[in-house]
């Protein structure tokens, strides 16, 4: 799709630009007294959790933002791998991926050693990324990101919509009623910020409030959670440009470095005009911020056509430009507990996105790792709001996902520096040579994190299993389930099993079968199912609530080696009747492909089979033997409340 031809236009790239018009600020609608969930901020953390919980009926979720309305354009452009699967969780990955710049290489230019003062290519690779998911990192506006996840807020059944033009004022948590799952401990004051509501305050009480409202998050400051780390007193200046160049890889993400002017690195946009450019500026004087330097957008193109020679810049229109420190901090704790407060406590205030890690922007990490923080959270708090499982859940959130946060830091630390790195010349070229092949090793050594694929939650009871990994050494635990395809059984669709984790609240269990037919039933795969249908103990049976669908909070699948299999010789757990009027369910059956088995994929033991426990985030839980029924039970009952 090719847009922003005569000038960048914000808004939905499926009207052309010529009809695109920015959106009107939506009306000012009073704020509820009391809510579940109050969400501060409208960034991609809040969105996230604001469009999981909008799913669920019976919790009543606000989320709130300062803003008179969403977000234009600018901020974050990087969609990963990772970040896309959880697109496909919220049924949306179709258009992300209709409107993205999909990369596909980098360059590396460093200064020429016969005329130092112009730059050259040292080489072109592919993208490391390529691979690791059957989704492409791809480039669209923040802005749209956060009009997809809005809309389907406002379709789903609890018609969620943001509230905007809310200044916090103050938050207060009651610690005297933390504990108390259906009190409401939570106090937010705060003001309107538009002309028709100036001077009026609203109060909010909540049962639980997320705080994603940035790095000067007020949340965060309320609940007395200190930012731990520093500012390299480094100055970027970032820019989404449209422009003519006769520089020839404009189109391609570039590493950029001169002798004596700094570093660029560009990123094509969607629409195949678009570039944004992040420029290497001047050090910061001491207990200087970036808000402190007087530069203008001309300064940064001035900065960036010295850092370009020989090449031309011609900046036709600067869609959105500002200019950041380079600085690694990250919160002590992501929830308002004491540090090293024991998993009884409940907690009922959280922090996620840049509330509770800051860094530059150049990885692309800010809006994908903040976006997975409340992926993350968001299931767990709808479990224990609806009374499936202990709160001592919640106590995960931050052992999980600050893991994750010290990560990030240092790998922005890390590239921060490698990319400020300024190469040498003539005699010492060798020397520059070095520093620009530290830049691709980092990238290619990094991709798995970037992509947001590797990333490996700690053990713990909802990652256990790890002496089984051998089952299935393709399906890491902790991390997010690697999606392959398989064929239904019952009509030989081809499907990608990572798609079938949508963002609802349930638990999956893929039940990869054995060597034996599963139709016999001294099979493991037969016994497995019949106990997960049948036997007192079943989790499926203990946690399902009485007249409720079979898989309404465990979902299974089954994968068989076997090619001709007939639905109807299967046990009828795996096609259940379902919904009112009993009709069967077709779809949970599969086998693996000819050619593209995913039992070789993955590392699946043939022999023996396995069962793969997937979260509601996508994150392996759990791997167990087919036989280990009494394992499988003992693990739900350890976090899971019996349903009645």
């Amino acid at each position: 799709m090719q847009y922003h031809l005569n000038g960048f236009k914000p808004g939905n790239y499926q009207v052309p630009d010529e009809a695109r018009k920015p959106y009107p600020n939506p009306p000012v609608v009073d704020l509820p007294a009391e809510v579940d969930v109050l969400i501060i901020g409208t960034g991609p953390a809040g969105l996230t959790m604001a469009r999981q919980l909008s799913e669920f009926s019976d919790i009543k979720t606000c989320i709130v933002d300062m803003a008179p309305g969403p977000l234009l354009f600018g901020r974050a452009d990087g969609i990963s791998c990772r970040t896309m699967e959880i697109m496909e969780a919220f049924n949306s990955s179709e258009m992300v991926v209709k409107e993205t710049y999909q990369l596909k290489q980098n360059t590396f230019w460093e200064p020429d050693a016969a005329n130092p003062q112009n730059i050259k290519l040292t080489h072109k690779i592919p993208d490391a990324r390529a691979g690791l998911s059957e989704f492409t990192h791809g480039i669209v506006n923040q802005a749209r990101l956060h009009e997809l996840l809005v809309d389907g807020m406002e379709r789903s059944i609890t018609h969620l919509s943001p509230h905007y033009s809310r200044e916090l004022v103050e938050m207060n948590i009651d610690d005297s009623l933390t504990q108390d799952l259906d009190a409401y401990p939570i106090t937010a004051t705060f003001k309107r910020t538009d002309e028709a509501g100036a001077g009026k305050t609203e109060t909010v009480k909540a049962r639980y409030v997320v705080g994603c409202d940035g790095a000067r998050s007020k949340v965060r400051k309320s609940m007395d959670i200190p930012l731990q780390g520093d500012s390299a007193n480094k100055a970027w200046g970032v820019m989404d440009i449209l422009l003519n160049t006769d520089f020839p890889d404009i189109r391609v993400k570039s590493f950029i470095q001169s002798k004596d002017h700094g570093a660029v690195m560009t990123i094509p946009r969607e629409g195949g005009y678009l570039c944004r450019f992040y420029v290497e500026l001047d050090l910061l004087g001491k207990d200087k911020r970036a808000a402190d330097v007087k530069l203008t957008e001309k300064d940064i193109i001035a900065k960036a056509q010295k850092i370009f020679t020989p090449y031309t810049l011609d900046v036709k229109e600067v869609a959105w430009w500002s200019i950041y420190e380079v600085g690694q901090r990250i919160a002590e704790r992501f929830d308002n507990r004491p540090v090293d407060s024991s998993e009884d406590v409940i907690p009922r205030g959280f922090v996620a996105g840049d509330a509770c890690h800051t860094h530059s922007p150049k990885g692309g990490w800010g809006l994908n790792t903040s976006l997975p923080d409340t992926f993350n959270l968001g299931w767990k708090l709808a479990s224990v709001l609806q009374g499936k499982s202990h709160p001592k859940l919640l106590s995960t959130y931050g052992t999980e996902r600050r893991k994750v946060a010290q990560q990030l830091i240092d790998a922005d630390r890390e590239l921060s520096k490698l990319v400020a790195t300024r190469p040498t010349a003539g005699d010492e070229s060798e020397q520059a040579k070095v520093d620009t092949a530290k830049i691709e090793a980092f990238m290619k050594r990094q991709s798995g994190f970037v992509a947001g694929t590797s990333i490996e939650y700690f053990p713990s009871y909802i990652c256990t299993g790890q002496e089984n990994q051998h089952l299935a050494p393709g399906y890491h635990i902790g991390q997010r389930f690697h999606s392959a395809e398989a064929t239904r059984v019952a009509d030989g669709r081809s499907q990608h099993l990572g798609h079938l984790v949508k963002a609802d609240g349930r638990w999956r269990i893929f039940l990869f079968g054995d060597k034996q037919n599963p139709t016999d039933s001294s099979s493991a795969a037969y016994q497995l199912i019949d106990f997960l249908a049948n036997d007192a103990t079943s989790p499926v049976n203990r946690y399902t609530p009485e007249g409720a669908d079979i898989d309404s909070v465990i979902d299974t699948y089954a994968i068989f080696q076997q090619q001709n299999l007939s639905m109807h010789d299967l046990h009828d757990y795996l096609w259940p009747a379902k919904g009112k009027y009993g009709l069967r369910d077709y779809e949970k059956v599969f086998h693996a492909e000819e050619g593209n088995d995913i039992y070789d994929l993955r590392g699946i033991d043939r022999t023996s089979g396995c069962m793969v426990i997937v979260r509601p985030d996508q994150h392996i839980a759990n791997i167990l033997p087919l036989t280990a029924h009494q394992e499988l039970s003992e693990f739900f009952d350890f976090f899971m409340l019996e349903q009645k």
